[in-house]
């Protein structure tokens, strides 16, 4: 039994909690409704709740209510998306609700519970049912009451983890999509395993982790070391292959060392990592098919990644005998009285936004969401009187608001959520204005162009009616998926049908980096022959996941 829990004891259940979530983002992110290679619920969540770990770990203390503020904060600064955000806010108002204590006992922990919930629904906007927040609040009710009939710590969030799972288990019946797509909220699954690490910690037990521990960064962004590779040639498996395999009935029986041994013959770097409900694999190979066929045989494959090596050691090669680094700085420098924070993704879309008057800069986007920290930084270093934010994504939204609500300098947010809005409230920026008409007249921009994008499918699956196929394209308007083609060319064309009317007058077409030039001029060209009365406005963005970006209006 535990009656009163610490400083000490809340440190443990939130490094618990953060390494069990680390454990297990990927699974979180599996569970995410759109098949969009994107930053994803698991890996927003973990990098918010990493932060506020590292920032008890190094300021730890006795005093419960002293340990909170600082878990808070970073929390706070390390929010990324908007899963990570309201994270942050159901434990600032658990954390505000423990200031004055130097310890508490159950009734005070359920309170907290409730207090956090409270919290979090007065800083979202909209709350939306089915989600992470359904799922706090179920539990922090039933905790509320559980505490009338119990004194015992451990006692109380077991009930509170049963009563999480069973909401969370309910979320498909509050959000339809949830229930189309098979899935419960991701949010929700994220937050019970948060609430089963701090449970472990009240009965003294250790999340272990990970050992290789195949991080989800790693996942997603890897950037291979090719030193002392001289010839490209030198290469000898030339693929990067990824996978995770959901384990399945009716599938072969899963044995690590029986699975690590057999996946060996493919290639090199091998990294197997594993729990009761997926396997995660990291290899180098020749044959990224071999390796997906074998994972097949132990479920379903719900997170592939295919890169060449070879091309990525021949555009390094370039890159050294250029001498430039083509990376862009997260952190500029320069100072200005009115700073215009872009973020952006794409070294053509970056140019165009300088072009335009951005004064700043953060790299960002679907791959990886900036963080509230990463925002603040940026304003602060500018040493700006004014802040104009354009998160230019609809899950940087939320970590844009928070930065702005806690710097020194007035700082604005234009709800942009996508690369063409951002383009849109930029051109309506007037640097001789004052900051409350900019923000009038930019919003307003936004009301008037259809944002739309090509990108491709991570897993077969079914969304708002549309069959989708792994692989194929699919076609966003706003974010909502309205076609999907195996066929790029037809994509395009199925999704500038449903986005232009008989009003539209100018298309912008942003081109990615992974865009083939032959569809690009097809593209151009049926525009030109479809619509003759739409202009055409073109520009190399270099956007990685989106083959296009698009907006008419």
């Amino acid at each position: 039994m535990v009656s009163k829990i610490n400083g000490k004891l809340f440190a443990e259940m939130i490094i618990q909690g953060a390494q069990n979530l680390s454990n297990h983002s990927d699974l979180v992110d599996s569970l995410n409704v759109y098949p969009v290679p994107d930053g994803d619920t698991g890996t927003n969540m973990n990098l918010t709740m990493t932060s506020g770990r590292e920032a008890v770990e190094e300021n730890l203390s006795q005093h419960i209510g002293e340990l909170g503020k600082t878990f808070s904060k970073g929390l706070l600064m390390g929010a990324r998306g908007n899963s990570g955000v309201i994270l942050s806010q159901l434990f600032r108002g658990f954390s505000k609700n423990l200031e004055s204590f130097s310890e508490i006992n159950a009734q005070q922990l359920a309170e907290s519970f409730k207090a956090g919930v409270n919290t979090a629904y007065k800083a979202i906007m909209k709350p939306v049912e089915g989600t992470i927040l359904t799922v706090a609040r179920d539990a922090a009710d039933a905790g509320i009451q559980k505490a009338q009939e119990t004194e015992d710590c451990i006692e109380l969030v077991t009930y509170i983890i049963e009563q999480a799972q069973i909401s969370l288990e309910n979320t498909p019946n509050l959000l339809p999509v949830l229930k189309e797509v098979g899935v419960v909220d991701s949010g929700g699954k994220g937050l019970v395993i948060v609430y089963e690490g701090f449970l472990k910690a009240l009965k003294g037990e250790t999340v272990t982790a990970g050992t290789p521990k195949l991080d989800t960064e790693t996942l997603v962004n890897e950037e291979h070391d090719f030193h002392g590779v001289i010839n490209t040639e030198d290469i000898v498996y030339g693929y990067c292959t990824e996978m995770m395999v959901r384990f399945g009935v009716n599938k072969k029986v899963f044995d690590e060392d029986t699975f690590r041994e057999e996946m060996s013959q493919f290639g090199d770097s091998l990294l197997v990592i594993n729990d009761d409900e997926i396997v995660k694999v990291h290899v180098h190979t020749e044959k990224p098919g071999d390796v997906f066929n074998y994972g097949q045989q132990y479920g379903e494959l719900i997170k592939l990644k295919v890169e060449n090596m070879r091309e990525q050691h021949r555009e390094v090669v370039k890159k050294e005998q250029k001498g430039t680094n083509t990376q862009q700085s997260n952190q500029e420098t320069s100072t200005v009285d009115t700073a215009v924070i872009a973020i952006s993704m794409g070294e053509g879309i970056s140019e165009l936004f300088k072009s335009m008057g951005a004064t700043h800069l953060i790299s960002g986007g679907q791959t990886m969401n900036p963080s509230t920290e990463d925002i603040v930084k940026v304003i602060e270093q500018s040493q700006c009187k004014r802040a104009i934010i354009l998160p230019n994504n609809k899950n940087i939204m939320m970590a844009s608001e928070q930065a702005a609500s806690i710097v020194d300098a007035e700082a604005i947010v234009i709800p942009s959520k996508s690369i063409p809005q951002g383009i849109a409230a930029l051109f309506n920026y007037d640097e001789s204005d004052e900051l409350i008409d900019n923000k009038a007249r930019m919003i307003e921009s936004l009301e008037v162009i259809t944002s739309g994008s090509v990108t491709y499918a991570v897993r077969d699956t079914k969304v708002d009616g549309v069959e989708i196929k792994k692989d194929a394209f699919m076609g966003l308007v706003e974010d909502k998926i309205v076609t999907s083609n195996e066929d790029e060319f037809e994509t395009v064309k199925q999704l500038l049908s449903q986005m232009i009317t008989d009003e539209s007058e100018i298309i912008t077409m942003i081109i990615g980096e992974d865009a083939n030039s032959d569809i690009t001029f097809n593209v151009e060209s049926w525009i030109e022959t479809t619509y003759p009365d739409i202009e055409i406005d073109q520009h190399q963005g270099d956007q990685p996941v989106y083959q296009y970006l698009f907006s008419v209006e």
